[in-house]
């Protein structure tokens, strides 16, 4: 039977997933499922929803000095359970990083993420491959692009967003020689100035 709704009491059907990886031995190990549900949220009342937190964990700085930035998304990252602790601790750089597309998927390579102190013999290989997570468009669109145009694919940054752990990757094409001394020229003319602002201000 299907309950009478007031205007004021709108219901909204959400239909979602969730995805999981088997990472440790066993039966099904590295197999990669996907649960869909169907989740009924509480009325609408119009009150906003609380923003999510973004704790940055490492920034490739590398990628801004030698690179132009082409294009930008977020990955998610299939992770062990002491890289996630290591990265709660900032114990990761992405100095010599970058992303690889092979059979259909994408992994971050040459990404540093220390061991985790208290780990023992479950503790990870700090520069292993780890798989991101795009969407197949997505994922499809970069793959060809970096095959087929010469463009390089690198992680700009690491970070939380609310609990789980991302990636920014990025499209980009190296710079030239002069180019990197354009940039070196307009960063410390950029520095100057807002160097003179605060001494105005002051």
């Amino acid at each position: 039977m299907t309950p009478f709704l007031t205007p004021s009491k709108r219901w909204r059907g959400l239909d979602t997933g969730a995805h999981f990886e088997t990472l440790r031995g066993g039966a099904g190990a590295g197999r990669v499922g996907r649960v869909d549900f169907l989740a009924f949220m509480k009325p609408t009342d119009g009150r906003p929803k609380k923003a999510v937190v973004v704790k940055p964990i490492a920034q490739n700085k590398k990628a801004f000095h030698e690179y132009f930035i082409d294009d930008r998304t977020e990955a998610g990252l299939v992770l062990t359970g002491t890289e996630v602790k290591s990265l709660r601790g900032g114990r990761a750089q992405l100095k010599d990083s970058y992303v690889q597309f092979r059979d259909g998927e994408a992994f971050l390579v040459g990404a540093h993420i220390s061991a985790y102190a208290a780990g023992s013999w479950t503790n990870h290989l700090p520069e292993r491959d780890r798989k991101l997570l795009l969407h197949k468009r997505e994922l499809d669109r970069w793959a060809g692009v970096v095959a087929t145009k010469g463009v390089t694919c690198v992680p700009l940054s690491l970070y939380f967003k609310g609990s789980h752990a991302k990636a920014e990757i990025a499209l980009v094409k190296g710079k030239k020689l002069h180019d990197k001394r354009d940039a070196i020229r307009d960063r410390d003319l950029k520095r100057e100035a807002d160097r003179d602002m605060r001494n105005r201000r002051n």
